[in-house]
């Protein structure tokens, strides 16, 4: 009896920004919305980001997991929920602040690979047309000699050569379209991009930066800075960057120009946490969080700073605590969780941005 009403409940209404959708039994507002062709920013689809982040203003939902853990409780009060995370119980009504660039699907054609690391390669595409996008989004990607697989990986770059996008492909060990891209030279293939996808990138504000990455994490750091170039100011600016050993260092030389060219204080502090100790490395040892309280003590502007983060969810996890413990406001942190599929559930959708 209950199986039969069950197969048999009619969709639910939900009214996005005064456009009415159908949502069916035991969607997610974010798929309903992805279904009926709205620009609904997101990116992991799990939970962990809060791109999605959407204000319920009228009706009821059932939540499939805690966004205690991510949402604030300023925006919990007001009312904001995870539309990934978010299956409506009744009709209901939202406010989405920030719709995203118009989605696009395009194919593009593989012109270059080049190693920046033993296991980070950029990947450079020429399209077309061009794909507008704000720097520290994402996109996904296709390969046309790997029908049916798709991976997702942040812009490198900011836009400047019409129609030529770069990401950064990290090789996972046993991964289908990261080994690839990695190992074999792809020169002239055909392949698939969606996009632009995410809600990472920098708000418009006069506050100084603090920003974290760690391995492939700094594609989207390059191309905010490299937009922000463009600015007529900049802001103060802190850059760690995580990674294990020096051999995983790269895109020193793009950074250094950018630093040379940001008319403001710049500091870029590389931490590497399994480097020899006999080596002969000068600078920080241990996780990219741990120079934080030391910074923040010697510039004390830095309570005051917005914060950008961009790699491993553990990574973000710990910097997020440590801003917070320093007195960042919970609403000026953003962050850009890079998961692998290994990281999530087989009941979990594809996160952003470095899986196999």
């Amino acid at each position: 009896m209950f199986s039969f009403f069950n197969k048999n409940k009619k969709p639910l209404t939900a009214v996005i920004n005064d456009r009415a959708i159908d949502v069916l039994p035991k969607e997610t507002l974010l798929n309903a919305a992805l279904r009926n062709n709205i620009e609904f920013p997101h990116s992991c689809r799990v939970g962990g980001c809060a791109a999605c982040k959407c204000q319920l203003t009228d009706g009821q939902v059932r939540e499939l997991t805690d966004a205690g853990y991510i949402l604030s409780d300023d925006d919990l009060d007001q009312g904001y929920i995870l539309a990934c995370q978010s299956v409506p119980k009744t009709d209901i009504r939202i406010r989405l602040d920030n719709p995203t660039t118009a989605l696009q699907q395009l194919d593009g054609t593989i012109i270059g690979q080049q190693k920046l690391t033993h296991d980070i390669t950029r990947l450079t595409i020429r399209c077309d047309t061009t794909l507008p996008f704000r720097p520290g989004q994402f996109a996904d990607l296709t390969l046309a000699s790997l029908p049916g697989i798709s991976r997702s990986y942040s812009f490198a770059s900011a836009s400047q050569e019409p129609g030529v996008l770069e990401f950064f492909v990290r090789e996972v060990p046993g991964g289908q379209f990261s080994g690839r891209i990695n190992q074999q030279d792809l020169g002239g293939e055909t392949i698939g991009i969606h996009g632009p996808l995410g809600d990472f990138w920098l708000r418009p504000a006069a506050n100084p930066i603090i920003m974290l990455a760690g391995g492939s994490g700094l594609a989207p750091i390059i191309a905010m800075l490299q937009a922000q170039l463009a600015e007529s100011r900049q802001r103060p600016l802190w850059l760690l960057f995580g990674a294990r050993q020096q051999r995983d260092l790269y895109a020193e030389q793009t950074l250094a120009n950018i630093q040379q060219q940001w008319q403001a204080p710049f500091y870029f502090i590389p931490v590497l946490s399994e480097e020899a100790e006999t080596s002969d490395w000068p600078g920080e040892r241990g996780l990219v969080t741990d120079p934080l309280p030391r910074l923040f003590a010697d510039h004390t502007e830095l309570s005051h700073s917005h914060a950008y983060l961009c790699g491993p969810p553990a990574m973000i996890d710990a910097a997020q605590n440590t801003l917070l413990s320093l007195g960042i406001n919970a609403t000026h942190i953003y962050a850009d969780r890079f998961a692998t599929q290994a990281d999530q559930s087989p009941q979990q959708t594809q996160s952003h941005a470095t899986p196999a």
